[in-house]
């Protein structure tokens, strides 16, 4: 039999961290002995706790750890970070450090580094130039020869995820999703966190998927970036072409907006709409020209507001301002990211994961989908911190417009 003793540390009762770790321990046949556990006597005090963690063999105990550590649980005994020098461009040393999107720290040199940049399935690299050690995360296309990174679990700790807290909405929301939540005071929550975004001069990043057109809240986002509740824009191709022909046609894919019904000859709308974006060279162009007089990427082009459109292999067109490269095209989102202290995912499967898997822990994060599997896949993925609202992004966004700029 091989053991560890892990530790938790936060809010690891009430937003049910113990349970999960305990119940993963099991899941993976080992076994577990409570040493000690500390219960915070008040919400706002954190509690601690150490685990006896019983595996069959050493294996099984080295991949469960590595699990474990992605909610939080650290062993005690870490000691220093092993660092390899990466020897090829883009290519990681065998058995590199793979880091989740909670806040980490590294041992190096016998004192403890916090990672500058949290972000999920990335290496680890430690800059050693200078007075004293620096570390960040680093995707695996951008690590270059001679870099120093991670390798295995010694001199790595994380800290566990926490959900945002408070006696509002949000707090009977943290166990699971569903569809029967008062929407009301969520809408309320959410249009809260937005103001104190902006009190606080951070930023809120709204990604967008084509349903936010076709249910006809073009005009509530336009509206929320217009009156600046939106920072940051991230989207794709089928976003933007709709919201375009929505605005310059008045229909999305063919469909009339105002009744609901299918245009003559509708169904090649959005290609005529990008071959004359094509034609002008770019969305800013073609507001300028006034070809685009409205919508959410309309206000945007007006605002400043910056967006990045990711591609895919579906794309019609595509219009010019798509980042048909994946990889530029999250680099372009990566490059956004920092200041972002609350991301709504509106409708969006792919860009939703996309993102999650680029945004830190601490970053709030709300997903709204009228399906629920959807709304469960960023936690799935590793996004902790999101939370679901299981509703129609129309209503939704018709009524957060309406509760920030009536």
């Amino acid at each position: 039999m091989a053991t560890e003793v892990v530790e938790l540390q936060g809010h690891i009762i009430d937003s049910l961290i113990l349970a999960k770790v305990l119940d993963l321990i099991l899941e993976a046949g080992a076994d577990y002995r409570l040493v000690e556990v500390d219960i915070g006597r008040t919400s706002s005090d954190t509690s601690a706790a150490r685990i006896e963690v019983t595996a069959s063999d050493d294996a099984v105990l080295a991949n469960l750890v590595e699990a474990l550590q992605i909610h939080g649980a650290n062993r005690v005994d870490v000691g220093e970070a092993e660092l390899v020098a990466a020897d090829i461009d883009g290519v990681l040393p065998g058995g590199f450090y793979s880091t989740t999107n909670l806040p980490t720290r590294v041992r190096v040199d016998r004192r403890w580094i916090e990672v500058a940049n949290p972000e999920m399935d990335c290496a680890l690299v430690v800059d050693r130039a200078g007075p004293g050690a620096a570390a960040r995360t680093v995707p695996m296309h951008a690590v270059r020869r001679g870099d120093l990174v991670v390798v295995g679990h010694d001199g790595v700790k994380v800290d566990s995820p926490d959900r945002p807290r408070g006696p509002a909405a949000f707090e009977f929301m943290n166990s699971e999703v569903s569809s029967e939540k008062p929407k009301a005071l969520v809408i309320q929550e959410v249009a809260d966190k937005l103001r104190t975004a902006r009190t606080t001069s951070t930023r809120v990043l709204a990604v967008c998927g084509p349903a936010v057109i076709h249910t006809g809240a073009g005009p509530a986002v336009a509206r929320l970036v217009a009156g600046g509740w939106i920072d940051v824009l991230f989207a794709g191709n089928g976003f933007a072409t709709h919201d375009i022909e929505s605005n310059v046609l008045g229909t999305s894919l063919g469909v009339s907006l105002g009744e609901g019904k299918a245009t003559e000859g509708g169904h090649a709308n959005h290609l005529r709409v990008i071959n004359e974006v094509r034609r002008h060279g770019s969305i800013a162009a073609a507001v300028e020209a006034g070809f685009i007089g409205g919508g959410v990427m309309y206000e945007c082009v007006r605002a400043g507001v910056p967006f990045v459109l990711g591609g895919s292999v579906r794309d019609d067109g595509p219009l010019p301002d798509v980042i048909s490269d994946t990889v530029a095209a999250v680099d372009a989102m990566r490059a956004l990211v920092p200041g972002v202290s609350v991301a709504l995912m509106l409708a969006s499967t792919l860009h939703a994961i996309a993102t999650g898997n680029i945004l830190p822990s601490s970053v709030e994060t709300y997903c709204v989908d009228i399906n629920q599997a959807v709304v469960t896949k960023l936690a799935d993925r590793g996004s902790h911190q999101a939370l679901g609202i299981v509703t129609d992004v129309g209503l939704f966004l018709g009524q957060l417009a309406e509760a920030l700029c009536p």
